[in-house]
């Protein structure tokens, strides 16, 4: 199967298929006749585990990992779970910060409605940010 056969078979762009087999986690064979690549039943079932691995978050060094120890006939079920532990992780951390950049927002929303527009002078750009930003920093 063909770079353009196989992305659109998992809905996919020819790029996200080259992208992955330039960084040799897909290993097509190619053709002696055109040099073409062929893709396999195994690259393409690991191309499904790739994209089913980055949809839960999972980025493209953990991958590598997982299929190193897989490709090596080693469970890479022990290194998924901690993986995927950090993952979450991170991913709760950012959540708090998204929450508390929303109620930054928010509450700037409502203290600019009710603040007259301003001219930069020099020293000053938008007094609204300037204004906000200094009380934030209080805190």
């Amino acid at each position: 199967m063909r770079v353009k056969q196989l992305a659109k078979l998992l809905s996919i762009t020819p790029d996200t298929v080259r992208f992955y087999t330039r960084i040799k986690v897909l290993q097509p064979n190619k053709s002696k006749d055109n040099g073409y690549r062929d893709y396999s039943e195994k690259d393409i079932s690991r191309l499904k585990f790739i994209l089913s691995a980055r949809q839960l978050g999972f980025t493209v060094n953990d991958i590598q990992e997982i299929l190193a120890q897989a490709d090596k006939k080693k469970s890479p079920c022990p290194t998924v779970r901690r993986l995927f532990d950090q993952r979450l992780r991170e991913t709760e951390q950012l959540f708090l910060e998204t929450v508390q950049l929303r109620e930054r927002m928010q509450l700037a929303v409502r203290e600019w409605s009710e603040k007259p527009d301003q001219a930069p002078n020099g020293l000053m750009v938008c007094h609204l940010i300037d204004e906000f930003a200094s009380t934030i920093h209080k805190d």
